[in-house]
């Protein structure tokens, strides 16, 4: 094979990798967030009591979500839900309608981009989001801090933790968290560069050693999507308390609004 044969076979594979990696960066958030984008119901329709509200951005944008209150007597604490990457806020009435049984008002958060609202998610939108929901609670609603939760579930945790931040809460549940987005991506696409190409970083180890928020941290033993070692590392960032549920994956029940997840956000319910 003539030297000059070898250059052009490496300017192909040269030529491929680049576009490769050029595809991945375009496409990247197609991968990280799957929503359903589909509009919802009314709210009362899918879960008795509850009110369809609308949380206005602070880049403009107005998003749907769902707001409960336990039936007949005010609420010992409210909790804000931020779902993970997939669906939207039609999946999260189970649990909600069982925080509410248990005496506690619920925001089931969407983010831009699910349950027709309108947008794009991104790092820095899902942030503006997650704001938008937490004045909605405290100004429109007068949720004292003291009496608010925030819920993160697996994408959700790194969004609450970000708010956690700047708006610390009564309280902190992060389900299924990841360390940060990029050891999720190496761990899926071990043949890419990810730590190098990804745009949403998501940090949440890093920033949960700053958290100063009573926290439990919930993760299903048999987690194959994210590591459980990974939410492990999260909790003792934290300084959590870690409730690990025998033989549960990702997206089984049991994670979803199982009576350990249950228990686990009561647990944070200020006495």
């Amino acid at each position: 094979m003539t030297r000059t044969v070898l250059l052009r076979l490496l300017l192909v594979v040269v030529v491929v990798v680049v576009l490769l990696l050029a595809a991945f960066w375009a496409v990247q958030r197609r991968l990280i967030y799957v929503p359903d984008a589909a509009p919802v119901p009314a709210a009362a329709s899918v879960l008795p009591g509850a009110e369809d509200v609308r949380l206005r951005t602070a880049d403009g944008l107005e998003l749907g979500a769902w707001y409960l209150r336990p039936a007949g007597r005010d609420p010992a604490a409210t909790v804000l839900v931020a779902g993970g990457n997939g669906g939207n806020r039609a999946g999260r009435t189970p649990l909600a309608a069982k925080l509410a049984q248990a005496g506690l008002a619920v925001l089931l958060l969407d983010y831009r981009g699910y349950g027709g609202n309108p947008g794009s998610p991104s790092e820095d939108g899902l942030a503006l989001d997650v704001r938008a929901a937490h004045r909605f609670l405290t100004e429109d609603r007068r949720v004292p801090p003291g009496r608010l939760l925030y819920y993160g579930e697996s994408l959700g945790s790194a969004v609450v933790t970000g708010l956690a931040l700047e708006h610390p809460p009564a309280g902190l549940l992060l389900r299924s968290p990841f360390t940060d987005l990029a050891a999720v991506g190496a761990r899926l696409y071990p043949y890419l560069p990810v730590r190098l190409l990804l745009r949403d970083r998501f940090p949440v180890e890093e920033q949960a050693t700053r958290l100063r928020v009573p926290a439990v941290v919930v993760v299903g033993a048999r987690d194959s999507l994210v590591p459980p070692s990974q939410s492990r590392a999260v909790a003792v960032a934290a300084s959590a308390r870690l409730v690990e549920v025998p033989g549960a994956d990702h997206n089984d029940p049991a994670l979803l609004d199982g009576p350990q997840l249950v228990g686990a956000v009561l647990s944070l319910v200020p006495r």
